[in-house]
């Protein structure tokens, strides 16, 4: 895991310890699937895309671009692939 991706999950966890809240919460509260928030709260979770980098740093308060992200933003309409 990447010193980026271990601080992120460690945020997402502690977040939702503080909150007491469950992960499905989080997923409703970041508009990302259930799934995308298993990811990133994991060991070894991936770099997330932009769309959902810019979500969890709303979420946590987070100044934007402050955690590196991946590939492209979705285009207006377009689904996110997470």
């Amino acid at each position: 895991m990447s010193e980026e991706s271990e601080r992120l999950a460690k945020a997402l966890i502690e977040y939702r310890e503080a909150e007491g809240i469950s992960v499905s919460e989080l997923a409703y509260r970041t508009e990302l699937s259930i799934a995308t928030i298993r990811v990133h709260e994991q060991e070894g979770g991936q770099t997330p895309t932009s769309f959902s980098a810019r979500r969890f740093e709303e979420v946590l308060g987070w100044e934007p671009g402050s955690i590196p992200s991946r590939d492209r933003e979705p285009e207006e309409g377009e689904p996110s692939s997470e």
